[in-house]
């Protein structure tokens, strides 16, 4: 038989379902899902490379969409022209993409739902974002990979110069998947971007405060938070849309009710029809008239009201009943590396930084080869200019022009292109104006390259490339909001809950912590014996006390220079003498960590910042700001030597002075202009030179109007005016501020006080004693002071914290209070080289 040996018998299940595969696949990587990189299906991608690779741009004028569409069917996309050309048409409709990037001639469609006139009568060009979307491209920043026939060379992904996937948005349905993500503002996501990249450690929620929802073109109102929270956090969500109305009254009481704007993908003309049916089916009684007044200033359609109906009640039953309210559903499906993947927020912006990364740095490697090459150039016509009267001479010579080249590349050591170029040089080349101009330009060139090969070698550089084109390009094209978001009527805050008010928190030297009222204690008088303030396992005492609010971000700050981050609520409350909860169970602590300063504040304000002091001395000074994302595992906060330890953190506004105290009762002042701000994990600089065996028990913002308060272990202490305390440079020794005894013992803090606050001391023992601060003598630097609470020979101070008795609510928010105390040692105290 003719065909025997050519037939193949095989399993039709097998074959079926490894075609089915094979074609799954294909339509997943080319033809209904975008790549994360530049948010294309190969289609549109196509279109817009063949419009860039035909010169319809911005700055030229329109041309036929069947020139377009044939162009791409012809050399990239073999498939139906009605695939195309549908494709061309969406990315011209405004009611479509929030940013076009193509600029329709002609009928385009509408939000009606009719379609876009035929191809031969309409026209484009690319809009001016759309150039974006390719710039750099012939600069070798992406792969170019055979078409369909092996004729042509098309990108397998665009540069895309900004984050189009988020942007624009995507609709597609593969086979066994589909994915769906909403258009978002232009510089709200640039703005996500820039966070991400300043503060890499950033979480979802922080970047919602940038990102703070989808920005749909026709507008609406996002009614709740938790759908647009649920799908940037898991890539999968529910967010409802609904129009924007408002309710009118004419001169005769009668109502109506004006739509202006309705959700995404909704059929204006089926809206209205919608709605006309159930007035005509009486499923809505109130309705009197209905009329679509749209033109081409706005949308406006009119919905009369019936004298005796109510127009809530009546808008009610719309959203409840036709798509003026809409469900939009959210699955962030994208292919990574030609695989389909569902993406978070933060992992969409991750994969768009590397991209541009891998962009910016193959764009600067093409012109720090285009330089080079251009400089070995001018490197050979230098060398031609320099022995001029030998190059003619050699070049008279030649009976040849490959012996002239030879003959310059012998003599004078000039690779081909060099002695090339000479030959091709122009007499007028060898005038003295033409010579300083390629010696003007060498140098150029020069600095270029030291330019770029910089860049190559710094990833921060290759960054904040990354971010000054995202800013320009925000600058230029990106707009307002125009979907505004609200909280659903039944969206509770758990914050909104909670009460605010004034606590006190306390922690212990073995890490527990509870929150109680601050009016539990009253204050007694100077010398008194006070209450039993908690109660706590054997050889565990209260370590540091401080006053905030319910609402406010409490920043901890450990001995091993990282900061962690929760809200006072967070904080469970407990009794006045129960022992609290263990740190561990709210914090992400290391093994052998311990918490050493804490601050209270409302909010990260971009102008203030953060001065931290080291048991060593060190101190380090960083901009606020900087601590607002921290991750539940904490981040680092001070990079710390191996024998040094985080002792006090303040905060401050850039123009104060610092005044740090030692245990040997040592001080010095000086100007925080003298610590320049550092980064969030740098090291610091030294605050204060120590004897070897002292160290820093506190550090103090200084306030002219306040006193400086210092406590002995022994419960004595006093009152000195600031006035005594010089300003010195940071780094020295210091000045004497309480005269150390074996009767006082060593100091264990020091605070800037002022004549209404109250003071709280805690023992060994855990008893507490509240002092008012205008019952404290005020006394010289080196005095001793008076007793502020009684020990027995086994107790000892540990622990102190300042109570601001007058605060309003206004000021307790402001509250920042930090109390940490180092381990007492019995070491001799050395006050040489001290200066009185």
């Amino acid at each position: 038989m003719q065909n025997e040996g050519k037939v193949l018998p095989v399993e039709i299940s097998k074959e079926m379902k490894s075609c089915y595969i094979d074609y799954a696949m294909s339509v997943i990587a080319s033809r209904a899902l975008p790549d994360v990189r530049d948010g294309l299906k190969p289609v549109h991608r196509r279109i817009l490379y063949s419009m860039y690779d035909l010169g319809i741009t911005p700055d030229k004028g329109y041309r036929k969409c069947a020139r377009i569409v044939g162009d791409v069917l012809g050399k990239y996309h073999p498939h139906g022209d009605s695939s195309v050309y549908d494709a061309l048409v969406r990315m011209a409709q405004n009611f479509n993409l929030r940013y076009t990037l193509v600029d329709g001639h002609g009928n385009f469609g509408s939000v009606d739902g009719d379609s876009a006139a035929a191809m031969r009568y309409t026209e484009a060009r690319l809009q001016k974002i759309a150039l974006e979307m390719v710039r750099d491209i012939h600069k070798n920043t992406v792969d170019f990979v055979p078409n369909f026939d092996g004729e042509e060379q098309e990108p397998s992904v665009l540069p895309s110069r900004f984050p189009n996937l988020l942007v624009s948005g995507s609709v597609g349905i593969a086979v066994g998947m589909a994915t769906n993500i909403p258009p978002h503002n232009l510089g709200e996501v640039i703005d996500g971007i820039v966070e991400l990249i300043d503060k890499p450690d950033v979480n979802i929620l922080d970047l919602i405060t940038k990102i703070k929802g989808p920005d749909f073109p026709t507008g609406g109102t996002i009614i709740g938070k938790s759908g647009i929270r649920e799908a940037y956090e898991t890539g999968r969500g529910k967010i409802t849309v609904r129009a924007k109305s408002e309710i009118e009254e004419d001169k005769n009481g009668k109502q109506r009710i004006i739509v202006n704007e309705i959700p995404y993908q909704v059929n204006k003309a089926r809206l209205i029809e919608n709605i006309a049916d159930l007035v005509k089916d009486k499923r809505i009684t109130g309705i009197s008239d209905l009329r679509d007044e749209s033109d081409r200033d706005g949308m406006r359609i009119v919905i009369e009201i019936k004298r005796d109906a109510n127009a809530n009640i009546v808008l009610n039953q719309l959203y409840k009943h036709t798509r003026l309210q809409d469900t939009c559903g959210v699955n962030m499906l994208a292919l990574v590396d030609n695989k389909p993947q569902t993406l978070n927020l933060k992992q969409i912006l991750e994969y768009y930084i590397d991209f541009q990364k891998e962009v910016i740095r193959r764009r600067t490697k093409f012109d720090l080869d285009k330089a080079l090459a251009r400089a070995h150039i001018l490197e050979g016509l230098i060398i031609a200019l320099d022995h001029i009267d030998e190059v003619i001479k050699l070049i008279r010579s030649s009976k040849t022009g490959q012996e002239a080249k030879d003959g310059l590349m012998s003599r004078f050591g000039l690779s081909d292109k060099q002695a090339q170029a000479i030959l091709d040089m122009r007499l007028q080349r060898l005038t003295g104006l033409e010579r300083e101009k390629i010696d003007q330009e060498y140098s150029e060139i020069m600095a270029t390259i030291e330019r770029l090969q910089a860049i190559l070698a710094d990833d921060a550089k290759v960054l904040n490339i990354i971010k000054e084109e995202l800013i320009d390009i925000k600058t230029k094209y990106g707009d307002e909001r125009r979907t505004s978001i609200e909280k659903a009527e039944n969206e509770i805050d758990y914050e909104d809950l909670i009460e605010e008010k004034d606590v006190v928190i306390t922690l212990t030297h073995a890490g527990y912590i509870k929150r109680i009222n601050a009016d539990t204690y009253t204050a007694q008088r100077r010398g008194g014996k006070g209450i039993q303030a908690m109660s706590t396992k054997e050889d565990d005492f209260a370590e540091q006390i401080f006053v905030t609010s319910t609402h406010n971000h409490i920043l901890f700050f450990s001995n091993q220079g990282r900061v962690y981050r929760i809200k006072g609520y967070e904080i469970p409350e407990s009794g006045r003498t129960a022992k609290g909860t263990n740190l561990i169970n709210l914090l992400e602590l290391n093994p052998g960590e311990k918490i050493q300063a804490v601050i209270a504040l409302k909010e990260f304000e971009e102008d203030k910042f953060l001065v931290m002091c080291t048991k060593n001395g060190i101190i380090k000074k960083t901009a606020l700001n900087l601590y607002g994302n921290i991750r539940k595992s904490g981040l680092i906060a001070i990079n710390l030597n191996e024998d040094d330890e985080l002792v006090s953190v303040r905060r401050t506004d850039g123009s104060n002075h610092i005044i740090i105290a030692t245990r040997n009762g040592i001080a010095i002042r000086f100007d925080e202009g003298d610590a320049r701000p550092l980064g969030r994990s740098a090291f610091g600089v030294k605050g204060i030179s120590l004897n070897n065996d002292d160290f820093v028990v506190g550090m103090e913002v200084v306030d002219e109007t306040q006193t400086v308060l210092v406590v002995s272990e022994n419960g004595f202490g006093k009152k000195t005016p600031i006035s005594e305390y010089k300003c010195q440079h940071r780094g020295g020794k210091g000045l004497i501020t309480y005269k150390v005894t074996e009767k006082t013992g060593p100091l264990v803090g020091a605070r800037m006080v002022k004549e209404t606050d109250e003071i709280m001391l805690i023992n060994n023992k855990d008893i507490a004693i509240r002092i008012n601060v205008s019952d404290i003598s005020v006394t010289g630097r080196n005095a001793m002071g008076v007793t502020l609470m009684r020990n027995s020979e086994d107790e000892k101070v540990l622990a102190m914290a300042k109570i601001n008795a007058d605060d309003t609510q206004e000021t307790i928010e402001e509250i920042s209070e930090e109390i940490s105390i180092p381990e007492v040692e019995e070491d001799n105290v050395d006050q040489n080289n001290t200066e009185e």
